[in-house]
């Protein structure tokens, strides 16, 4: 079966049906894109397609980006970035695709054949902080967890986006209260639930995200009670897009996708080969082929 292109309660979807070319009830696994390349829900499914889990992958559109994009205009992002980066840009996405998806995911869920397993969520970078927040109040029980370069301090973000426009942010009042909100070391006693959780760190990243990412793990490996639940793979060579710019369409994976889907696989096959054996979402031992942190 080909993949499936809708929308779920406004929200642009690509989904891409169970490997084994299973017709019946299946999991599901929600996605979040970056900003960066691919940052449209059907060039991230081409970027991560997941191809061999047997699990529904549904790649949801953020606000502001493909088919939502204002007037069509990619550089529109630039505009309400020297606007305000958080205030007018970041924050606004990241709050409305988690004000939106409980909506979203019950729409999907009468469009396809979904089973009642505990769903899994993957965000990537700005997709990161989504799949973070959602975390923390979750509308559907969180089988699994994964995050590829994650913003999970949303003030790095801010700041590496500053540097780039090559202006300093004006901090304020309420852009640090919502930095804090989006800060999810600080915040990770809000996030609800042990589930199981990787964390994909390129290697090449920005070394501010990694720091931050490096930090979560630590964090939440104290808070878990099995801290093995938590694996920080790092990727030799990736830096923080997975594919080439402009990322607005479906294109063949880079080597750093193809080697960013391989570990992605590798955790989604473990949690769903525990479901079927009526196991954990996820095995606790670390597997070899992982490069673990």
């Amino acid at each position: 079966m080909d993949a499936i292109t809708g929308t779920a309660a406004g929200v642009p979807f690509t989904a891409l049906p169970p490997s084994g070319g299973n017709t019946g009830r299946a999991p599901l696994i929600v996605t979040w894109h970056m900003l960066d390349a691919p940052r449209t829900n059907a060039a991230f499914a081409a970027a991560l397609p997941m191809a061999g889990v047997p699990a529904w992958r549904v790649h949801l559109g953020l606000p502001l980006c493909g088919s939502r994009m204002v007037d069509g205009r990619l550089d529109r992002h630039l505009e309400l970035a020297r606007e305000d980066i958080l205030l007018a840009y970041l924050g606004p996405i990241v709050h409305q695709a988690v004000e939106e998806f409980p909506a979203a995911l019950a729409e999907l869920r009468r469009q396809l054949p979904i089973d009642d397993q505990p769903i899994s969520i993957l965000g990537a970078s700005l997709g990161g902080a989504v799949a973070l927040r959602v975390l923390t109040a979750p509308p559907s029980p969180i089988g699994a967890v994964a995050l590829v370069n994650p913003a999970v301090r949303v003030s790095a973000a801010v700041e590496l986006l500053a540097t780039g426009l090559g202006q300093p942010y004006g901090w304020t009042a309420e852009s640090r209260r919502v930095a804090d909100e989006l800060d999810f070391v600080g915040r990770a006693e809000s996030l609800t639930g042990e589930p199981p959780l990787l964390l994909v760190s390129g290697e090449n990243d920005h070394p501010a995200l990694r720091e931050d990412a490096l930090s979560l793990v630590g964090v939440l490996r104290e808070r878990y009670a099995h801290p093995c639940d938590i694996e920080l793979a790092t990727v030799p060579g990736l830096a923080h897009p997975l594919a080439d710019e402009p990322g607005l369409e479906p294109v063949p994976q880079s080597p750093a996708a193809v080697a960013v889907d391989e570990v992605l696989t590798r955790w989604f096959l473990r949690g769903f080969d525990g479901l079927s054996a009526g196991g954990p979402a996820v095995a606790k031992t670390r597997p070899a082929q992982f490069e673990t942190e």
